[in-house]
């Protein structure tokens, strides 16, 4: 096992910058990911949320998305990447400020709820963050060392979610109720301000200076086909300019009739039973296992440690196998996860379970997004 994946040395010293902000991106967003995040459906569930309620809050990101991707993407190749998911991070992350006050705000029910319109709301400015974030992974890191990049960071965000995770319970266990929750929601919305300050350093590697911070994402000139240096551009490939107006170019129908639309297809299945079992996670772990939140931060550990583990050998696995591989035996793995769940009948069938998932997380998570770049023509991303 290796444990030089922070070093640089092997690295030109014109990527460094880029890779160093990636991982002390994820390094934050573990944290967030750790405390507020983590707990949020456990929240809920303490709450007194029903399973539909619970259901809302997990699907709420998805539904939206599922409207928005498509302008958001036409938004986002219309802008300056790294300007664009700076700005839409930082207005998503806001939200989770808003978290904090709620217990002082509203009864149980009043919260729950409360939460559900956040979720929907800081949805939108997810879409583009989403859409935007895996352009400018491309556009920031060269097809080289893509693997070694994502890897590096599946551990520092292992690390970090791991150590938060353990905290995160600690507090909850020693602090009253909702006190201890508005503690973690505090420190994830400290995470999420951190995340998106490194984000901002992250640039397209044809840009050769990180600009002032601009007041709004400046729009591009679209009658050339080279960048136009005043405004920071890029080249104007999408094939939406050749016809603006028609329906099949706003929703890109031509993208189903690329080989792209098996990637898309397989991936549509993989999120779809995924996250279908999803919301039944956090009920069944309070109300059947009985695990408090102490229970509930040790299996997050015990998953991020197997994750931080596995991803220490993502680069050589894929290298042997490739993204493509990696991709299905993790999805395949991944499915047998709710299952042995379903089965299990204390905290430590919990904790086994959770070391296991780990593994199959990393696989998933280092190798399906490479996996997608290499079916997605560089001139088009954000619409893909």
């Amino acid at each position: 096992m290796h444990f030089n994946l922070f070093q640089q040395s092997d690295i030109p010293e014109k990527y460094r910058s880029n890779f160093t902000n990636l991982y002390l991106d994820i390094a934050w967003f573990g944290v967030l990911s750790g405390t507020a995040v983590n707990f949020l459906n456990v929240y809920a569930t303490r709450l007194g949320a029903t399973g539909l309620q619970i259901g809302l809050l997990t699907a709420m990101s998805a539904a939206v998305n599922l409207f928005l991707a498509i302008p958001a993407g036409h938004w986002i190749s219309k802008r300056h990447t790294g300007r664009a998911v700076f700005w839409s991070s930082i207005v998503f992350r806001i939200g989770y400020l808003l978290w904090i006050p709620l217990p002082r705000l509203f009864n149980p029910q009043g919260q729950i709820w409360a939460l559900i319109v956040l979720t929907f709301l800081m949805a939108i400015p997810l879409t583009p963050l989403g859409v935007g974030f895996n352009a400018l992974f491309a556009e920031a890191v060269p097809d080289r060392f893509r693997a070694q990049v994502a890897g590096t960071r599946n551990v520092t965000f292992a690390i970090a979610f791991m150590l938060t995770s353990l905290i995160a319970g600690a507090i909850l266990k020693n602090a009253a109720f909702p006190q201890g929750y508005q503690i973690i929601f505090a420190i994830g919305a400290f995470g999420a301000a951190m995340s998106s300050y490194h984000i901002y350093h992250v640039k397209p590697l044809q840009d050769e200076v990180i600009p002032p911070l601009p007041s709004h994402p400046q729009p591009f000139d679209h009658t050339h086909k080279v960048p136009v240096p005043s405004r920071e551009g890029k080249p104007d490939s999408s094939p939406l300019g050749k016809s603006p107006r028609s329906i099949a170019s706003v929703l890109r129908l031509d993208i189903w009739k690329t080989h792209f639309k098996n990637v898309l297809l397989a991936l549509f299945f993989f999120h779809l039973v995924h996250y279908l079992s999803s919301p039944l996670y956090p009920l069944y772990n309070v109300r059947v296992l009985n695990l408090n939140d102490g229970h509930l931060g040790n299996g997050t550990a015990f998953y991020y440690l197997t994750v931080l583990i596995a991803s220490t050998q993502l680069r050589r696995v894929v290298q042997k196998y490739g993204h493509k591989k990696v991709t299905g035996l993790g999805v395949a793995g991944m499915a047998a996860y709710p299952i042995m769940l379903a089965f299990a009948q204390n905290v430590w069938h919990y904790y086994a379970l959770s070391f296991l998932g780990g593994f199959l997380f990393a696989m998933v998570h280092g190798a399906y997004a490479n996996y997608m770049l290499e079916n997605i023509p560089p001139d088009d991303r954000p619409a893909h």
